[in-house]
């Protein structure tokens, strides 16, 4: 028997980062880049190195670009992460787990540290095999608060619910994380919805213009938390911004969607701080009649364009800058 999973990168459409500090948010998952898990019964459960493992190099020069590339810490925690809490969940839900042991490697083609879910991502697809060779059910809504803590209590990593939820529900979903609800049982109201086929959305990256997720959500965790006046009344905007974003949507008001994604990121600015060089990257698909957003933390964009001009206008503007732009096939 062999397993395999799959999970996809996340892109945050409107209303982040909002997520964490009970806001409202739209995000999909597209299928340019992708994570994939493989498990197979073996004597002994071992985890397999994957390229952000290496732990041999050619030169002092390489080891450097490695580390440029990928940082400090591999994929092989975040498995290892993964399955300690499955284990740890089973246990406290009484559900008995057979003793049969396993191999398990991944492989990930989603660009690092550019705002688009990729630990996440490979976490999620590792929880999914688990369940399957467990034959153990896991609740959606429950499934994406386990893959949550795995980087918040297990990595002590800062981060918010909408990557797990997008990647557990996955294609288009809004999410609620109204406080009532999300102190009562724990999670949100999550709804599935569909974006009309005739709205070009686009994402951009630069792979050296990556930013930690870790520094700005804990950063902004702080100020939250000690009551920061700018930082309480952006999360409500953030959430206001959505809905209206959505009904925009449902109304095939692209004019609002368009302006609303811009609202988004310039709400973002205002308590925030931007680095020069995604800043510039965000400034320059906006100098050529796009929208733009980050998709996450840093590091890649997120917009709409209103036609197929600006599109072509769009793609020539960012190429000539080295900035890579792609049409995400939503899952």
């Amino acid at each position: 028997m062999i397993i395999k999973t799959t999970s996809y990168p996340r892109a945050a459409l409107i209303g982040n980062p909002s997520d964490g500090y009970f806001g409202k948010t739209i995000a999909f998952t597209y299928a340019n880049f992708q994570a994939d898990i493989t498990l197979y019964p073996t004597d002994e459960l071992r985890i397999l190195p994957g390229q952000r493992d290496v732990s041999r190099y050619g030169s002092i020069a390489s080891l450097n670009e490695d580390v440029n590339h990928f940082g400090y810490y591999g994929g092989v925690r975040l498995i290892k992460a993964a399955i300690r809490k499955f284990y740890l969940w089973c246990e406290e839900q009484d559900k008995s787990l057979h003793n049969r042991n396993f191999t398990i490697r991944y492989h990930s083609s989603i660009p690092l540290h550019l705002g688009m879910a990729g630990s996440s991502a490979i976490i999620t697809a590792t929880m999914r095999a688990l369940m399957e060779f467990y034959s153990v059910e896991i609740p959606q809504p429950l499934m994406a608060n386990l893959i949550l803590s795995v980087e918040t209590e297990e990595l002590g990593l800062g981060a918010g619910l909408q990557d797990r939820v997008a990647q557990v529900y996955q294609g288009v979903t809004f999410m609620d994380f109204d406080k009532t609800h999300m102190e009562a049982r724990g999670y949100g109201t999550y709804e599935p919805l569909k974006l009309p086929g005739d709205i070009l959305f686009y994402i951009a990256y630069k792979r050296d213009n990556s930013e930690s997720s870790e520094v700005v959500h804990n950063d902004l965790r702080y100020r939250y938390e000690k009551g920061d006046e700018d930082v309480v009344r952006a999360m409500t905007r953030f959430g206001e911004i959505s809905l209206e974003f959505r009904k925009a949507l449902s109304e095939g008001n692209y004019e609002s969607v368009h302006r609303l994604m811009d609202d988004n990121f310039n709400l973002r600015r205002s308590i925030m701080n931007i680095s020069r060089e995604n800043l510039a990257m965000v400034e320059a698909a906006r100098s050529a009649g796009a929208s733009a957003k980050f998709t996450g933390s840093g590091g890649a964009i997120i917009g709409s364009c209103p036609n197929e001009k600006t599109l072509e206008k769009l793609k020539e503007t960012l190429n000539g800058r080295g900035i890579d732009l792609f049409l995400p096939r939503i899952v």
